[in-house]
């Protein structure tokens, strides 16, 4: 275990309310990563976000797209 998970387990480890919800959120996002990872790593995942990313970039071109900033979120 590293030291960035030790401090984080340490601080999560006071009430156990906190150790249940960071438990939960803990696992919640594993799964969802491993679920990513399995959607990315079939080939046909390529072939979308390569057309995901050509439309963008033809909307972009297009005028059709505006600026984002934290401001705006």
């Amino acid at each position: 275990m590293n030291q960035q998970l030790k401090q984080a387990v340490q601080k999560a480890s006071q009430p156990e309310a906190d150790q249940t919800r960071f438990a939960r959120f803990l696992l919640a996002e594993l799964e969802v990563n491993r679920q990513w990872q399995g959607l990315f790593s079939r080939p046909e995942s390529e072939d979308l976000l390569e057309h995901m990313a050509d439309e963008a970039l033809s909307d972009h071109h297009a005028g059709l797209t505006s600026p984002l900033g934290p401001e705006k979120l």
